[in-house]
């Protein structure tokens, strides 16, 4: 099965990224041998529809799932439409994340779990 990781790095050790839509890389992983493409985001530096520029893209590479930490409505909209899976609250490496995708341990997102626009900007709000 091939499953769409949010990734802050360009390899299997690199740190999940907890946003979907700007995420710096989307790793594109086979679970059955962990052989990966590697996808520059490029809805990154977007001034907007960053979500749905990912989710497009993940839906082109052909992934059924995309693991990450959250997803906004626009993304998760884009993904159920193409038939693609979302599962959020991954943390840790890529690698540790497909693991625990393939022990069955991450959620399935339902609905967005943060509202439009998270992981704009770099300040810690309050």
């Amino acid at each position: 099965m091939k499953i769409a990781v949010t990734s802050t790095g360009s390899d299997l050790d690199a740190q999940v990224d907890p946003r979907f839509g700007r995420a710096e890389y989307l790793l594109i992983v086979d679970t059955d041998n962990l052989e990966f493409q590697v996808i520059e985001n490029p809805g990154t530096q977007a001034p907007g529809g960053a979500g749905v520029q990912a989710a497009q893209t993940v839906a082109s590479a052909g992934a059924e799932a995309v693991i990450t930490g959250n997803v906004g409505p626009n993304a998760h909209q884009t993904l159920s439409a193409a038939d693609v899976k979302v599962y959020i609250g991954a943390s840790g490496t890529v690698r540790e994340a497909v693991e625990a995708f393939k022990r069955g341990e991450l959620q399935v997102a339902g609905q967005p779990s943060v509202g439009p626009h998270f992981g704009v900007g770099s300040g810690t709000g309050g």
